[in-house]
């Protein structure tokens, strides 16, 4: 696994090892950048990497121009994984070793706004509605924000979470990716269902 480019291009990553562990693949990856970058960007904005397993997405982020990241896993394994891939490719971030929920409301009481967030739990766990609705719930997607969201092919995603609301769902093998982005205050719902 490496980062595929930008200030910190090709630098590899170290994995963290266990069963709940699974690294998006570079494919995968190059892909869900090439999107945002295409429709959103990443310079700039402060992101949010939940299930941070190595850091890999948060990581790209900065070395593409994000302004900041905060990572959370709750496996310390995870969360030192993230640590070294951040200090080997030059970055200094927020590591937050908690689960996500948790961390969703410190980030809300600490007043927390992200313009991109990545969601990317265990596969066919139930990790990605409850997530969802905790983001939403807690407005930490910033307006204009997206959340882009790795999931298995079985798990499927509403269209509509609050604000925030599906724009499309690409496939890569077994892997899913949804993004979303918050709602405009003067879009029509109904439209975009």
């Amino acid at each position: 696994m490496r980062i595929v480019t930008g200030s910190a291009r090709g630098r590899r990553l170290r994995v963290p090892h266990g069963r709940s562990i699974r690294p998006t693949a570079d494919r995968v990856k190059e892909s869900i950048f090439s999107m945002l970058e295409s429709r959103y960007g990443c310079e700039g904005i402060a992101v949010l990497d939940l299930f941070a397993g190595s850091g890999s997405l948060g990581i790209e982020a900065l070395s593409r121009g994000a302004a900041a990241a905060v990572f959370v896993d709750k496996d310390a394994r995870a969360a030192d994984a993230v640590r070294a891939n951040l200090c080997a490719a030059g970055f200094a971030a927020e590591v937050l070793m908690m689960p996500v929920a948790r961390a969703i409301a410190t980030l809300h009481a600490r007043g927390r706004r992200f313009g991109g967030v990545f969601l990317d739990p265990p596969y066919d766990r139930g990790f990605v509605a409850p997530t969802l609705a905790a983001l939403a719930e807690k407005a930490l997607v910033a307006d204009g924000g997206w959340v882009v969201v790795e999931h298995g092919r079985d798990e499927q995603t509403r269209a509509e979470v609050g604000r925030l609301v599906r724009r499309d769902t690409r496939r890569y093998g077994d892997t899913r990716v949804s993004t979303f982005t918050t709602r405009a205050a003067d879009e029509d719902v109904d439209a975009v269902s």
